[in-house]
């Protein structure tokens, strides 16, 4: 039984901001989520999160974009997606079903900080459960 998908499959969403974009060679988005440090699954094993509003690449009518990471890893790339409208800094991306891993195979990698903990009641009320910093990254060295 593996303790990760047994309580949290289908559950739990990743909310990143979109940095900044740019074009090289196709569209661009730069993330404040890693795909090293948040969801590394996406790395080790072919693992696809949905994201709320994406779509595969090259959907007829959406642009696409590669979506990458803050590291300063070559691999911090979490997939191509596609989207009704063209990106812009301050875009929030949802990705869903990342309580499982993102919870347990988090790092700190070059000091990017782990995603906060919210909870969202049924009221649509939002309560911070904790938040992480320099601190948490510090001490996790020794």
């Amino acid at each position: 039984l593996e303790p990760g998908e047994a309580v949290a499959l289908n559950a739990g969403f990743l909310v990143a901001t979109v940095l900044d974009t740019m074009e090289n060679g196709m569209d661009i988005a730069i993330l404040d989520t890693s795909a090293a440090c948040h969801m590394p699954d996406v790395i080790e094993m072919p693992y696809r999160p949905r994201i709320v509003g994406g779509g595969a690449p090259g959907a007829p009518g959406r642009r696409t974009y590669r979506l990458g990471g803050p590291t300063c890893l070559a691999g911090d790339v979490i997939g191509d997606y596609s989207f009704d409208r063209p990106l812009v800094p301050g875009d929030r991306l949802v990705f869903t079903d990342m309580a499982h891993y993102t919870m347990v195979k988090n790092n700190t990698f070059n000091g990017v900080c782990l995603p906060s903990i919210a909870l969202v009641g049924e009221d649509g009320a939002v309560s911070g459960v904790r938040s992480f910093g320099y601190e948490d990254f510090r001490q996790r060295l020794s």
